[in-house]
């Protein structure tokens, strides 16, 4: 049976409707009423419903984890909507997997409330400090930990950081709120909960802690060392393509009978690593497909590296040639080439195994889920934050070769081609819309860098002082002119048939 082809009418989702839903589609076995709070996670978007919070549904659906539900927070203007959507539908959740071999839906109910978006964050604060919450988990982007992008370090001249230093009770910032929980649980002699970072983020346990205790350490240094020596900040690796909701994934969802507002489509793979490491108890996420470990770090190499590292080898020229998605850019035979060159040639050589697998069949697995053509996953969505996810997937690898005097060509065109996106224009003349947080003046520099390109170099927040007394800024120089000059393509064919600058 097609489950796309579902003759009655689509079923607006709600609790009361889960039962009149086809019976192609899945749902809850457990009854919400039994549920209690466990988590509070912070920037519920699509990738934590169809991440975190799958995994929670799954050891729900084997009558477990009942008091480790979810509760929503956002502390941005922009949640609100989200929150407003999936409030109106219990915050129930259609997550829709797109298998090349079929597409299947199940509606997941672990999230049990959405925290209104208040300036002060005050609800946050209080539910973050009820005894019932042992976790708060985060998903605010790798470009919202207030790092400098050089350096790694925190932020601590960033206005809503300063705020937050003079205002602990009322905070703007993720960190801030979370600082001010743990406060009032140890004012009530409760111990901390764990902060969980699920952002693609080397190390992000170990960057939470760092921004939490540093925040913490501006107003309260007696608090900040107590955070640090009672709280726990796991490392974890999360893995799954989650395209943004567009008219076609509603369209896909009404399809299949489930009227949902905040549908989510999703590859048929995920993956999520995490550091042991809990302060106050944790669900058994080993028992539906979690790796619960001690070293999380060569698994986090590796998916940056190659997974995150190779969409922006995609995503940046598949913007200015104007290729609509990943999947597209992989049937691109240009812009494959490519890929493949400089992950063989400049990442792989850099990145070590993990238990299980190595980096050359972890390529293939990633090639595989790249070219899958039921995903619509935007260049557009994949590109944005180049600011943050250059310095954070590509320019480790840059580093390692530059360092061991191995190749960096492909590194170094790839690093032109984010350059030349920033332009804003690709080369069918059509308007590349802002897309990024600096985008202002990420464009301004790099059309100065047309005629002078050391220019983009120079951005020490992004780049310190990589290529200095290295051969690199000259093949970047080269690589940027050429494209200019003679487009893209052709200046893909060279770089695949020398490997080098043209002499």
């Amino acid at each position: 049976m097609d489950p796309l082809a579902n003759a009655k009418p689509p079923m607006r989702l709600r609790l009361d409707s889960l039962s009149d839903l086809p019976e192609t589609v899945g749902t809850p076995v457990y009854e919400r009423s039994d549920l209690t709070p466990g988590i509070v996670h912070i920037g519920l978007g699509n990738f934590h419903r169809a991440h975190q919070a799958w995994y929670i549904h799954q050891l729900m659906q084997q009558g477990q984890a009942y008091d480790w539900a979810i509760i929503g927070a956002g502390v941005r203007n922009y949640d609100a909507d989200m929150r407003e959507r999936l409030l109106q539908q219990d915050c129930l959740t259609t997550l829709i997997e797109l298998d090349p071999k079929g597409i299947t839906a199940k509606v997941i109910g672990p999230m049990i409330d959405y925290l209104p978006i208040e300036n002060d964050n005050a609800a946050l604060i209080r539910n973050m400090a009820d005894p019932s919450i042992r976790i708060v988990s985060l998903t605010v982007t790798e470009g919202g930990y207030f790092l400098d992008a050089n350096t790694g370090a925190f932020d601590t001249d960033h206005e809503d950081i300063r705020h937050d230093a003079r205002n602990p009770n009322k905070p703007r910032t993720a960190f801030g709120a979370i600082v001010s929980a743990i406060k009032q649980r140890r004012e009530n002699g409760l111990k901390p909960f764990t902060a969980l970072s699920c952002d693609n983020l080397q190390g992000n346990g170990r960057i939470l802690r760092n921004c939490v205790v540093t925040l913490a350490r501006l107003s309260d240094p007696d608090l900040a060392d107590w955070i640090d020596q009672n709280g726990a900040f796991p490392n974890s690796m999360v893995d799954c393509i989650v395209p943004a909701t567009t008219d076609q994934v509603v369209s896909q969802c009404l399809a299949l009978g489930v009227d949902d507002h905040a549908p989510v489509s999703h590859e048929n793979f995920r993956h999520w690593v995490i550091e042991d490491d809990f302060c106050a108890g944790r669900p058994s996420l080993e028992q539906v497909g979690a790796t619960l470990t001690h070293d999380v770090h060569s698994y986090e190499t590796m998916k940056l590296r190659i997974l995150n590292g190779g969409h922006q080898l995609l995503a940046n020229v598949g913007e200015i040639l104007n290729v609509p998605t990943i999947a597209d850019c992989m049937q691109d035979p240009d812009i494959a080439a490519f890929f493949t060159k400089v992950q063989a040639e400049e990442i792989l050589p850099h990145v070590k195994a993990v238990p299980g697998t190595n980096a050359k069949d972890y390529l293939g697995l990633v090639e595989r889920r790249f070219a899958n053509t039921s995903i619509h996953d935007s260049t557009r969505r994949v590109a944005f934050d180049g600011s943050a996810r250059h310095p954070g997937f590509l320019l480790p690898s840059l580093r390692d070769a530059l360092a061991s005097g191995s190749s960096a060509n492909g590194l170094a065109l790839a690093e032109a081609f984010w350059c030349r996106m920033c332009a804003g224009v690709r080369e069918d003349l059509s308007e590349i819309a802002p897309n990024d947080p600096q985008w202002e003046y990420l464009q301004k520099t790099a059309l100065a860098s047309k005629d002078d390109p050391k220019l983009w170099l120079e951005q020490r927040k992004y780049y310190g002082g990589i290529g200095s007394g290295t051969h690199f800024p000259a093949i970047f120089a080269y690589w940027l002119s050429a494209i200019w000059q003679k487009g893209s393509r052709a200046v893909v064919a060279e770089y695949l048939a020398n490997g080098s600058i043209s002499r």
